[in-house]
């Protein structure tokens, strides 16, 4: 195949662009190659293969049509109390469930009914509710008559989601005596800008402060202390290993999670498992952390985001082994396939580091702060910071007005309850198989191997090609590709000659020559296409090495 038809300097300086913004280049370039091919005679178009984004294609629709029914049930509510032409009432709670138990009955052929009073049952079951204040928590939830009290989450949502957290995230051990205090956000999106604007305004971080970064990671956690309001002195934490047989592990060694015990290291982002690798934590890196914490760095402050959790057998977030440090985040929308319905919630362990340091502030910075929050609280200084995150989210003014909108909020319990049945765990074992599959057709068309790893989640995957390139033909065909290509070279020849889109695993702080493919969004034989034309541009490069 020939050479891309972009000059080096062009793609030098493409490549300065972050991953995301690069995409909509590549998908440019594609696009065009699409209508140039269609152009020419007897030629089809080629079909663009997208996997750069980590949306995913499939659906989880028995918990949706659990909502749906929901919905009907609310509705009658609604004109149990008033009816007049398309008006109705607020639902009333007395003899809300005997209600919903008689609609259950009398629609048995409604799609969803069944799996909803399935979730209503094991609510009542496993939590000890009172059946009819659940159900009209549900039912005018759903209706979306009410602002969210409390603005943080609802009640019953909050002891089911914690419920479904200590089941998937921490592998059905939560802590012993703690108990984790939840605020239900607009997506994992939401939860990073919230966390970090928050500690900056409580004086838990301040500007130039040091923290780390455990990469390769998801690009906002790179970009967001590079801006001008944090200005944080990052830390790199690298995943460095390598196999004996010279195939990049992805794994972190021991020096690297060393760097966390310099106490001047105030706070660690990580994304577990990880965003591209897509692996979990080791046991002794998981270890490690927990040992460094206790002995040399007792208030590090832990951000893990753990949306990747649940599909790694037995996975365990560092919130579960350092309940005090770790701010956990989790965000509904891979698992579920619910990227639109923007469903996440940030979770903080009552005993607290954070809420520590709050109290041991100085006179100053406490009268600053309860200067902040002091229409919120005849003692703002007793103001938790889990609930400073809820008001700061709404600039503290509208706090009143705060939370996430009560339709989200059933549908995540609906989405939670469902893991808690026997359906659910079947659909959480199948969307694994599905992306294992993607990931075996892949490898089986590029040619390549990778580590053995049983804590790969395998919903991405990160194939670095220069290491692929000194394994297979050596360091002189390696140190060919560094002086004569830009390492973002081979996504631009995807793109233009066969309509392949991946990302740049440089923009995720991995190793430059690396690549990132979404095993999650498109179809299963698509990967093998994918794999085939990467390894092709593979062999051209190889080629043009021999030729030179």
């Amino acid at each position: 195949m020939p050479k891309t038809r972009l000059s080096r300097e062009e793609i030098r300086s493409f490549a300065q662009l972050s991953p995301f913004e690069l995409k909509d280049k590549f998908i440019q370039i594609a696009t065009e190659a699409q209508s140039d091919k269609a152009g020419q005679k007897g030629m089809a178009a080629q079909a663009m293969l997208n996997a750069g984004r980590g949306n995913p294609n499939w659906v989880a629709t028995g918990p949706r049509e659990a909502y749906h029914a929901l919905g009907y049930f609310a509705i009658s509510e609604s004109r149990r109390v008033w009816t007049a032409d398309n008006l109705g009432g607020m639902p009333e709670e007395s003899g809300c469930a005997a209600r919903f138990e008689r609609f259950v009955r009398a629609n048995p052929g409604l799609p969803g009914i069944e799996l909803l009073k399935a979730c209503v049952d094991l609510a009542v079951k496993r939590f000890g509710f009172v059946p009819d204040a659940f159900v009209h928590e549900l039912a005018d939830s759903s209706i979306g008559d009410n602002y969210p009290v409390p603005d943080r989450i609802l009640r019953h949502t909050e002891q089911i989601v914690r419920g479904y957290l200590a089941d998937e995230m921490c592998d059905h051990r939560p802590p012993e005596g703690q108990t984790m205090s939840l605020f239900a956000t607009e997506g994992g999106t939401a939860a990073m800008c919230y966390i970090f604007d928050s500690l900056m305004k409580n004086g838990i971080l301040e500007k130039g402060d040091r923290i780390a970064l455990m990469v390769p990671v998801f690009t906002p956690y790179l970009e967001i202390p590079e801006l001008d309001t944090y200005g944080f002195d990052v830390v790199l934490v690298e995943a460095s290993l390598f196999t004996e047989t010279g195939v990049r592990q992805w794994r972190y060694p021991p020096e690297e999670i060393e760097k966390l015990a310099d106490p001047s290291v105030r706070m660690v982002c990580c994304v577990n498992p990880s965003n591209p690798p897509s692996l979990a934590l080791s046991t002794r890196v998981s270890e490690q952390i927990v040992s460094l914490v206790a002995e040399r760095n007792p208030n590090l402050i832990i951000v893990t985001d753990d949306v990747y959790g649940t599909f790694v057998e037995g996975f365990r977030s560092l919130a579960a082994d350092l309940p005090r440090n770790t701010l956990l985040v989790y965000s509904y929308s891979k698992h579920y396939g619910a990227t639109g319905w923007r469903l996440g919630v940030i979770g903080l362990h009552d005993d607290n580091v954070i809420d520590g340091m709050l109290a041991a502030q100085s006179p100053e910075q406490k009268a600053r702060l309860e200067k902040r929050y002091g229409t919120l609280s005849l003692e703002p200084g007793r103001i938790r910071f889990i609930d400073r995150l809820v008001a700061d989210s709404r600039q503290v003014a509208l706090n009143h007005t705060a939370g996430l909108s009560l339709p989200q909020q059933v549908m995540m319990a609906l989405f939670s309850l469902f893991d808690m049945l026997d359906e659910g765990q079947e659909y959480k074992h199948r969307i694994r198989a599905i992306v294992r599959q993607r990931l075996d057709l892949l490898l089986e068309g590029v040619h390549m191997k990778i580590s053995e790893d049983p804590k790969r989640a395998a919903y991405y995957i990160e194939l670095d090609l220069l290491a692929e390139a000194e394994r297979v033909h050596g360091k002189e065909f390696a140190d060919f590709l560094e002086q004569n290509y830009e390492p973002v070279d081979p996504l631009f020849r995807l793109a233009e000659q066969t309509s392949v889109v991946l990302l740049n695993g440089g923009g995720f702080d991995g190793p430059e020559w690396s690549v990132r493919v979404s095993l999650a969004n498109l179809d299963d034989l698509d990967y093998l296409k994918i794999g085939h034309h990467l390894r092709v541009i593979f062999d051209d490069y190889a080629q043009e090495w021999r030729s030179a």
